[in-house]
Order: C-alpha cells, then structure tokens, then sequence
C-alpha cells in the first residue's frame, strides 16, 4: 500500500516528536511519504495530487482544516459525484487541532499517540467505513457549514491565528460577534424541496452531530444527523438573548431534541439553499471562505472511504 501523510506543524498539537513517531509506525505498515504543509491549500495540492496517481491512503495529521483541506483534493476532480471518479484514496486521521470535531464523531481518539494506534490497527484489520459529506458552493464538508452569526465567529478566530483556538477565545468571540455583528443580520431565506420557504438570521447545516465541541462537551444541534444520512438544517429566525440561551442550554445537554418558536429545523435532508438578502459570512468546518448572497448545499452519500 502507498500511503502519504500530510502534517500541518502550524497545528495547535501536532509536534516534531509525534510526527515522527507517526511516520515511523505507518512505515512499518506502508510504502510512506512524508509532506510538512507550508502554506495555506498545500494539503489540497497535496491530496488532489496523491488520487491523481493512485495513492492508496492519504492521512492528515493537523486540525480540521487540515482534514478539509485533504479531502477538498481527494475530491476535486468530482463534479459532486466521487462515484465517477473510479479510485479515490482512503482517509486517515490522526488529530492534531484543538477541537478535531470530524476525528471525534468518528470516534477517533483526540490524543494523537492513542489515534495513531486505532490507525494502524484499522490497517491491520483492514477496517474502514463509507462516510457522507456535505458540498456547498462546490466546497466539501465534513462536519458542518454555516451563514450567519458562526460564520462571523469563525472569520474573528481566524484573525487571531497564532494563538491557541481554545473554547475560551471562541466564546469571546461569539459574544463579540452577538454584540457586533460585522456584516449586520441580512434576513436568510431558505429553501427545501416540499416545504414552504422560511425565514432566519443565522443559518448551521450539520453533516454529522456533535456540530461542534465546547472543550470537552458535545454540541449537539442536529441529535439525528450522521455520516450515513442527509444533512441537518437549524437555523433561527429570532436571536434575542432568551432565545439564544434557550437554544445554547439544549445544545449542551447530553439527550436533547432542539425545540423552539423561533427554530427551524430538518434533519436528513438531500438539499437546501439558502438566500441572504446582503451579503453575509459563509464557512466550511470552521473554516472562514467568504461572503455570499446564495448557498446550495448538498448531500453525498459515501463519498469517501477513512479507515477507522
């Protein structure tokens, strides 16, 4: 098996010691490349490159983006069917960020030394799984995107690169991002095939739940929502302080069903697209990609194969 690992040492966790003693295990099992990312889309390059050449395995080693980034390449040549493509490599991950939301609901361990032992055991055995993604604006998703107030937090995370991205600094930054919202609140509309269009200010679709992590407790938006089923829509109408708290208290809970006036929300569904009346923040696994007046977002079951 040829295999490369892509490691980003820009990662809030990733270090000299554990990447090499990463390379090392995986060499045991297979014929291992080794490429540090120097710059933003390097992984991408990366990745689109290894399924060009029939890689078997590409293993990300980093934080989200990384993840994102390496899948973004694996796919690129899909015109939002991988099953046209023929071979795609499979996916490996060993968690090197600070929140690893997609390692996680993969029930990956966040400790890298523990993942790089699921990993080699998964090769082993020869485990792996089929995981759905999510497509939007022809950017794939692992685990969310989203319109709106988390898009906003995400951009103001992303200027204070360089720092640690605790739970600390995204809460200040949702707070500020409440407060000041930097694009205003432009109405949403979204659209579902077979139901009325409805109106919201802030917009999250799920491709799997947890949504994300607050330290080391699951959020959960979209309870229902998995790699093997469509996307997961919640978004609200109303953002006043008793309807966020409301809705940030049932996230947090450890069983709960979202409920509220001002919720709309759908699970499992094949397509959506949302329209902002001015533009507004849009990101992709936490991941800031710009503005937009429109996003189709699409779901696409087994899209690719990780090794889990």
């Amino acid at each position: 098996m040829r295999a490369i690992l892509v490691v980003n040492p820009q990662a809030t966790s990733t270090t000299a010691g554990g990447r090499d003693v990463l390379a090392h295990a995986l060499a045991s099992q297979v014929k291992l490349d080794v490429v540090e990312t120097d710059y933003r889309g390097h992984a991408m390059a990366v990745a689109r490159s290894a399924a060009r050449d029939g890689i078997d395995l590409v293993v990300a080693h980093g934080g989200d983006g990384t993840v994102n980034e390496v899948v973004n390449g694996l796919l690129a040549d899909a015109d939002s069917d991988p099953a046209e493509l023929g071979h795609v490599p499979a996916l490996g991950v060993v968690p090197g960020g600070s929140a690893n939301v997609f390692a996680r609901a993969l029930g990956i361990s966040a400790d890298s030394f523990e993942a790089t032992h699921q990993l080699l055991n998964a090769l082993e055995n020869d485990r792996s799984r089929r995981v759905g993604l999510g497509l939007a604006d022809g950017h794939w998703f692992t685990f969310n995107s989203g319109l709106g107030w988390d898009a906003d937090v995400v951009g103001r995370v992303a200027k204070r690169r360089g720092k640690q991205t605790t739970a600390g600094l995204y809460m200040r930054a949702a707070v500020r991002s409440y407060f000041r919202p930097p694009l205003g609140r432009p109405a949403l509309t979204i659209r579902i095939p077979g139901h009325e269009p409805a109106e919201a200010l802030t917009a999250f679709v799920s491709n799997t739940d947890p949504w994300s992590y607050l330290g080391e407790r699951a959020v959960h938006l979209n309870p229902g929502c998995s790699f093997e089923t469509g996307l997961g829509l919640f978004a609200l109408n109303g953002l006043g302080l008793p309807t966020v708290f409301k809705h940030v208290r049932q996230a947090l809970a450890t069983k709960s069903n979202q409920r509220g006036r001002r919720l709309v929300r759908h699970d499992d569904l094949p397509m959506i697209r949302i329209d902002a009346a001015e533009p507004v923040n849009f990101q992709v696994d936490g991941d800031l990609v710009g503005q937009r007046t429109r996003v189709e977002f699409f779901s696409v079951p087994n899209a690719l194969t990780v090794i889990t």
